[in-house]
């Protein structure tokens, strides 16, 4: 039978017009962060940086050609929530889901997205569990684990510090926990002679902390070592309530957690803290990178905010994975996972990095103290 040739036309322009428009439908990326409660400022902002990495992937042609669309949810800082909304993005068709600012709430989601065969990129959790295979057997992690934290703080101590006397403030979950247990490790592996002369846990939404950094005055230690990862409200409250106890000796913080918003809640109680972090927007090597410069400013132009570290380590997150897309030119999630675990990559907003084998980004930690409401960078 001879097909008319108008017919023929119809189903070549029916099926060009398909094309089109499943080239331009957008690819649903989720995002899974506390939007809410002390950890909610942060978690909004993480959320801004990522959009605005968004838009500057969409403007250089998306991924193979498909626009990206951002869904956020909200985990409440909270495991059943953080579920909940997994299995919310899952049903949306979600390509990849980048979560995880609480150890606790990472680690319940992980089984769930990693049933549902969608990629699972970790942002911030750094419980040394999030890697460990067991909920995600091709888990991604970009903040430092609880042992790269552990042993940037124990440098300090050591070197920087040469305390003797060591006090503890530590957060009661995974988190908290694990980067204790790192900072010790670490200073045992070192060899350095410590005495532990207390130590305070706390849940993670505390906020009053004058109790605990009574008993750490009358210990008398040379440094208190404060791990909270509620940057929104317990860390500002540490920070204000170490200085008004007059608690001897320094104060130093985990890994990433004084950013600039920490610093602007706290204010003036900030000046002389002491932690490490993996970047800082306007200090070198990142200061020159002109890939980090283009987010930066994009960033600022779109939301009024210059990126600290949490902001460019969710845009960081989705510009390897939308790089590792373009590259392979597929959304599959283990071809991805295969990709990023083990691999290099040029020019991000970190500059050139790599990934170890079991899925860990490899940042060096540099050291740092606030003066004058600003981080200065320890050379």
């Amino acid at each position: 039978m001879k097909i008319p040739r108008r017919w023929l036309a119809l189903v070549l322009v029916a099926w060009a017009a398909q094309t089109a428009a499943w080239a331009q439908s957008p690819i649903k990326v989720g995002v899974i962060l506390p939007l809410s409660g002390g950890a909610g400022p942060q978690g909004q902002h993480v959320s801004q940086a990522i959009q605005s990495m968004a838009t500057l992937i969409n403007e250089s042609g998306g991924i193979m050609g498909r626009p990206l669309e951002i869904v956020v949810r909200d985990d409440e800082s909270t495991p059943a929530v953080g579920v909940s909304r997994a299995n919310d993005l899952v049903a949306q068709g979600v390509s990849v889901i980048l979560e995880g600012w609480n150890s606790p709430v990472a680690l319940a989601m992980q089984p769930v997205i990693a049933r549902a065969g969608v990629l699972d990129i970790t942002l911030f959790a750094s419980a040394d569990a999030v890697l460990s295979g067991e909920g995600n057997p091709v888990a991604i992690r970009l903040n430092a684990s609880n042992s790269q934290g552990g042993a940037a703080v124990a440098r300090v101590i050591a070197n920087t510090f040469k305390a003797t006397r060591i006090a503890f403030l530590t957060e009661n979950d995974a988190y908290g926990i694990g980067t204790q247990a790192s900072i010790e490790a670490e200073l045992k592996r070192l060899n350095y002679a410590y005495e532990k002369v207390a130590e305070e846990k706390f849940p993670f939404a505390q906020a009053d902390f004058r109790i605990p950094l009574t008993n750490v005055r009358a210990a008398t230690p040379d440094v208190t070592v404060a791990i909270n990862a509620n940057e929104g409200l317990g860390m500002p409250a540490i920070l204000r309530q170490f200085k008004q106890g007059r608690v001897p000796g320094e104060l130093l913080a985990a890994l990433g957690t004084v950013a600039p918003s920490v610093i602007s809640v706290a204010g003036e109680a900030a000046n002389g803290v002491s932690g490490v972090d993996i970047y800082f927007p306007d200090v070198e090597p990142f200061a020159s990178n002109p890939v980090n410069k283009k987010f930066v400013e994009r960033t600022q132009a779109m939301f009024k905010n210059t990126p600290d570290k949490f902001m460019a380590v969710g845009a960081a997150a989705l510009q390897l994975w939308a790089m590792s897309a373009n590259e392979l030119k597929t959304l599959d999630r283990e071809a991805l996972a295969k990709r990023i675990r083990g691999g290099s990559f040029k020019g991000t907003v970190f500059g050139d990095v790599s990934f170890a084998a079991n899925g860990q980004l490899q940042l060096p930690a540099h050291a740092f103290k606030v003066r004058d409401g600003l981080i200065v960078v320890q050379k």
